[in-house]
């Protein structure tokens, strides 16, 4: 599937039919053309799950922002995602993506003062050093896998913004890449996906509790170190509290920084006017940066619950009832956005919802922009065109909408290669 220019035709009775949950919609189907129905015949719509439960789908942009952004209206505590639909999240309180303000606000004051935008760019330069020693394969000429090869990226970072050793990086990717995605064949266990859930939920919180007993005994100045000194409401987090915030972290992470350059590049390789519109335009970075989360929208879905009787969209909605924002949908809503199924480098304003809205707006969003800004920079500073050399396959995922393979063959700018080699040595 390829993130589409034009959305298909979908028959308004032909709404009912489609499965939003079906991780395989995402992999192998259209989820825009069906988002795109949806928001012109119904855009709040209940959707059943099994016989007892279910949700409303939100699909356009304005309602979608309402419900992420007021929590005196809709609750994160009771779960943010599709798969915890009827269980209520047993981190809520305790996970600052799943708790309410004012806790919410206290937990993640401390967390922003380490990542902003002054505090990100000290990393700025070691940042750029991992993105040329992913990139550098491709200096070759040979197929590359480039969507493969930027899940990497997310862990180089936070990696070392958290100081994580990197010889675990591999592993860490692994485990998320089975917690974001397990139903996806290429990572799900013998045991189907909730035991590939499980697994990796068991690898990652052993695996910070380790680290964490070791960093108590030698703090220093990274967000792991960060979480470990904090204070809530005069007394620091409990051990629980700091593993669910050091999964929640490494999970946004990796959700949100692949994904996104990956689609772009498979916008550009079937786009070639595109391709050599930004490649000979290094000063649109930033908007396009922008431009490429907002066609990406990597986080497919945020989960809410009603708190009280509320009304979206005309639509009254009891308290109670869970409600679900699809964030591909609302940044292609054509009342939000002007042609929003063309990839425009250089669409202002752009006030895409890609890293959320409000309260839970993603506290990483300054790591992430950096990331991403620096590859584009790399790529389109030393790189002088890209051709796709193979199909493009898609995560299995509600969660996550990505693209995980996508092999290219690239063309380095004449006198570049030595960058690479020297990275790729170090």
């Amino acid at each position: 599937m390829m993130l589409p220019d034009r959305p298909a035709h979908v028959r308004p009775e032909d709404i009912g039919g489609v499965d939003l949950v079906d991780p395989f919609l995402y992999s192998d189907g259209d989820p825009h053309s069906v988002w795109h129905a949806m928001r012109r015949h119904d855009p709040v719509r209940w959707h059943p799950v099994g016989e007892r439960l279910g949700f409303w789908s939100v699909t356009c942009y304005d309602d979608g922002d309402f419900v992420m952004r007021d929590h005196t209206c809709f609750t994160s505590q009771r779960g943010t995602l599709l798969n915890l639909l009827g269980t209520d999240d047993p981190a809520g309180g305790r996970q600052m993506a799943a708790t309410d303000p004012p806790k919410h606000t206290r937990m993640r004051e401390p967390l922003q003062r380490s990542l902003t935008n002054k505090a990100v760019e000290r990393y700025r330069e070691r940042i750029r050093h991992e993105v040329r020693r992913i990139l550098a394969p491709a200096v070759t000429g040979e197929p590359y896998d480039f969507a493969g090869e930027m899940t990497a990226l997310p862990m180089a970072v936070t990696g070392t913004i958290m100081g994580l050793p990197q010889r675990d990086w591999a592993e860490l990717t692994r485990l998320t890449l089975m917690s974001i995605a397990p139903d996806d064949p290429e990572y799900m266990t013998d045991g189907g996906p909730r035991a590939t859930l499980e697994a990796a939920h068991r690898g990652l919180f052993a695996y910070f509790q380790d680290v964490v007993g070791e960093r108590r005994r030698d703090l220093g100045d990274d967000l792991l170190s960060t979480l470990l000194t904090m204070e809530i409401d005069g007394r620091p987090l409990g051990a629980g509290e700091v593993l669910s915030n050091c999964y929640s972290l490494l999970l946004g992470a990796n959700v949100t920084t692949p994904y996104v350059p990956s689609a772009a590049m498979e916008r550009m390789v079937a786009d070639p006017a595109l391709a050599a519109d930004w490649l000979g335009h290094p000063e649109l970075v930033q908007s396009g940066v922008e431009e490429a989360l907002r066609w990406s929208s990597p986080a497919n879905h945020f989960m809410r619950y009603a708190v009280k009787d509320v009304t979206v969209h005309g639509v009254e909605i009891p308290a109670g009832d869970a409600v679900v924002v699809w964030l591909g949908s609302a940044n292609r809503d054509e009342r939000a956005f002007a042609d929003p199924f063309r990839f425009d480098i250089r669409r202002r304003p752009n006030r895409h919802i890609a890293f959320g809205a409000g309260p839970h707006y993603c506290v990483g969003h300054t790591v992430a922009r950096v990331s991403l800004r620096v590859l584009f920079e790399e790529l389109i500073g030393r790189f002088e065109g890209f051709e796709q050399a193979g199909p493009a396959e898609h995560l299995c995922s509600n969660f996550v909408a990505g693209i995980k393979h996508l092999p290219v063959t690239a063309r380095v700018r004449a006198g570049q290669e030595r960058v690479f080699a020297v990275a790729a040595a170090s």
